[in-house]
């Protein structure tokens, strides 16, 4: 089976001061969460999809969804209190309702990324054929300044080497299971994106092509961005 996890469990603080968590937010005529939603209800290589949204919106996603995507068997699972966490609840959730097999996969997205395309979802599938973890990256165009205190410059790498990470982030499920079951405390402590989780134990991880318009819509002038780059597609 191939399992999209939509991560839509954070609260989205970095948006300001708004009445609900930003996958909410309306861009165009619908939520953000729905519009990102809909490109893996589209994508025919996707089996199953399961939302994580924080416990208090669980009847607020149930009713979006029943709202825009009627009909569409989408499961809502109770979110973590980080990403990684989040996405662990997936798939112990996945485990205890439909069970768990060597080829699983589970595709992970944010919520907040509503343009991700077709060619994006596909290419990350086709990396498990070869590989167990996959992340979506696009190279870096400025220069990436390193300060470990925030003070100083640590560091400036060379920028052909840098990539910037986006998602979806693809894994074969029973080793990302297994890996996260390894790691100490201390290493999930400083767990800043599932690939790590693969990384931070000698892991190879495989990288794609991302796009530049497969933004993450984190603050106020990303959601004026999205929206006019929903007005130039004439989407709604």
């Amino acid at each position: 089976m191939i399992y999209a996890e939509i991560l839509a469990g954070g609260q989205g603080k970095r948006m300001g001061n708004t009445e609900m968590p930003k996958q909410f937010l309306m861009l165009g005529t619908k939520p953000i969460m729905i519009h990102t939603i809909e490109q893996f209800v589209i994508n025919k290589n996707i089996d199953k999809i399961i939302v994580c949204v924080p416990k208090d919106w669980i009847s607020h996603t149930k009713d979006i969804i029943e709202k825009y995507l009627p009909g569409k068997e989408i499961d809502i699972v109770e979110g973590g209190s980080t990403r990684n966490e989040t996405i662990m609840n997936g798939c112990q959730y996945i485990e205890k309702k439909y069970g768990l097999y060597e080829d699983d996969i589970i595709v992970t997205h944010d919520a907040v990324r509503p343009f991700v395309t077709t060619r994006i979802i596909d290419d990350n599938i086709f990396g498990m054929n070869e590989y167990d973890a996959v992340d979506t990256v696009v190279p870096a165009t400025d220069t990436i300044v390193e300060s470990k205190n925030g003070e100083f410059i640590t560091d400036i790498p060379e920028r052909k080497y840098m990539y910037q990470g986006q998602t979806p982030q693809t894994f074969k499920m029973i080793k990302l299971i297994e890996i996260y079951k390894s790691l100490t405390k201390e290493e999930k402590d400083i767990l800043t994106d599932a690939c790590k989780i693969f990384s931070i134990k000698g892991e190879k991880v495989k990288i794609i092509k991302g796009d530049p318009t497969n933004i993450k819509i984190t603050n106020l002038y990303d959601l004026k961005l999205a929206n006019s780059m929903i007005m130039l597609r004439g989407n709604k």
